[in-house]
């Protein structure tokens, strides 16, 4: 097949939707597969930069979420680019600019769309007029519109699929999990050469966090737990990964809180950089509430490094044995949980547990899960356009 994938968001942006897209990509390639990335310019890009399937248009930043971007021009050039590549499908990763912009190109080449809901914009409103501007009624007007003649949609979780029946989307729903090239965190890798990189000694319990550095995702929880751990254990560093546009406030809470010389923020980390920082922390830790599917969670389990995270129905279905996670309703029990874990490091070790979740969630079976989810659709749309009577059946002769 020959696979168009149209997104804002793609390296060296790092987030879960860009690990996810390139996840797929490769996975596709092995099989033999075309895909053509579509996404937006990028200052971190050179302009002469060769990248081979990945076309770039032009963009500027995207309002409230200043490190994200949104393409200004390029519809036209992108249907001559899709006619070209002779595309047989549209996978749209974006409700935004290039998720528009993948619809057109679908509806000129008569070819199907289908789209991936990766985000709860619930949870989001806040960003814009700190949500007096849109509300959830909103979001569901414009997810219903989007997905307005999809041919089907991937819900990467129990819990988006849910969302998308409140909704009343029409088209076709699929759960398929992101998948994790494992091959990535369960290669051999150098953790002490990350700890003696941040100053951290061998024997130092670490803590983990991983993800955009914003208010969703309710980092300062961890934070305002630090100071009754550091009581527990004065040695115990908070090592926090990422970037994003809270850095500041939460640099400056670490100090309020009097634990800034026990608490790390190193900035963005390349995305092929990550593994050894799962490997050399005791824990992994989100206070998060708003994942969809937490990609950070399966690349610490794969990892082999156990997991805290918030209660939601995705990661309470994840995680039912405590060799490989557990999760917490309330703050109060977040600390208990850590203690737990690092008075005990030898206590929960069941490895069947662990693979046991990983089993299905692999690249391999991520891409294979697309490749049906694929072929249903093509099914989909020629369905839905020969009841259409309003279409000529000789203009999809050759479907």
């Amino acid at each position: 097949m020959n696979i168009g994938i149209f997104t804002d968001t793609y390296f060296p942006q790092v987030s879960g939707v860009a690990t996810s897209i390139q996840t797929l990509k490769n996975d596709l390639e092995r099989k033999g597969h075309s895909v053509y990335i579509f996404t937006t310019t990028d200052p971190n890009v050179p302009k002469n930069t060769i990248e081979p399937n990945i076309f770039r248009l032009a963009s500027v930043p995207f309002i409230s979420f200043t490190d994200r971007r949104i393409a200004i021009r390029g519809m036209f050039h992108a249907v001559d680019l899709a006619k070209e590549l002779k595309l047989d499908i549209i996978h749209t990763q974006t409700e935004f600019s290039l998720g528009m912009m993948g619809k057109f190109v679908a509806k000129q080449l008569k070819i199907p769309f289908v789209h991936t809901y990766h985000t709860m914009y619930e949870d989001y409103l806040h960003y814009v007029l700190n949500g007096h501007l849109l509300k959830p009624y909103h979001v569901k007007q414009m997810t219903r519109l989007f997905l307005k003649n999809a041919s089907g949609v991937v819900a990467p979780s129990k819990q988006v699929k849910e969302t998308m029946d409140r909704y009343d989307i029409k088209a076709p729903i699929s759960i398929i999990p992101t998948g994790v090239d494992l091959s990535e965190y369960t290669k051999p890798v150098n953790a002490s050469a990350v700890r003696e990189k941040l100053g951290i000694a061998e024997d130092t319990p670490v803590i983990l966090m991983l993800s955009r550095i914003a208010l969703e995702k309710k980092i300062d929880h961890m934070l305002k737990s630090m100071p009754e751990l550091l009581k527990y254990n004065p040695k115990i560093m908070l090592v926090i990964v990422g970037g994003g546009p809270d850095m500041d406030e939460l640099v400056q809470m670490s100090k309020d809180l009097g634990v800034s010389k026990n608490v790390i923020f190193t900035g963005e980390v390349e995305h092929d950089q990550i593994s050894p920082y799962y490997h050399m922390a005791n824990l992994f830790v989100s206070s998060s509430d708003t994942e969809s599917q937490g990609l950070t969670y399966i690349e610490a389990i794969a990892s082999g490094t156990k997991i805290i995270v918030r209660s939601a129905p995705y990661t309470d279905a994840l995680l039912t044995d405590p060799s490989v996670g557990v999760t917490f309703n309330e703050d109060d029990q977040l600390v208990p949980k850590i203690k737990t874990y690092l008075d005990h490091p030898n206590s929960f070790d069941d490895r069947e547990a662990r693979k046991k979740v990983l089993y299905g969630i692999s690249s391999d079976g991520f891409g294979n899960a697309i490749l049906d989810f694929y072929r249903h659709a093509e099914d989909y749309f020629v369905r839905e356009k020969l009841s259409d009577s309003s279409i000529d059946p000789e203009e999809y002769s050759n479907d």
